[in-house]
């Protein structure tokens, strides 16, 4: 078949897409790593929760349960956790609650 094919469609086959695999993360060294970050947020600071090997699904449900211990807004991004404001001790302190290493990370 010709790699320059534009084929969309075909009647033997049907539609015709290439199936997308998931992005790989990088595995992290079993730390979870907590940094504030206000870069690009006009001043506002966020707390990024990186070194989780989660998946996704899994991944947000801990963002929804840090979100609730927290008392605040969130996402998450790129396999990583982004929580509003400095809430870096109250996130340690549920971390390790559920028996991950953390380490504070930055400034």
């Amino acid at each position: 078949m010709n790699d320059n094919s534009r084929l969309v469609f075909s009647t033997e086959t049907g539609r015709i897409k290439e199936e997308k695999t998931p992005p790989q993360r990088p595995k992290g060294d079993g730390v979870v790593r907590i940094q504030r970050q206000t870069k690009g947020r006009k001043g506002k600071g966020v707390c990024i929760v990186t070194g989780l090997d989660l998946e996704d699904a899994q991944l947000k449900l801990l963002a929804a349960e840090l979100k609730k211990v927290c008392g605040c807004g969130g996402s998450v991004k790129d396999g990583s956790i982004e929580i509003q404001g400095d809430k870096r001790d109250v996130i340690k302190a549920a971390l390790e609650k559920k028996g991950h290493t953390v380490k504070l990370a930055g400034g």
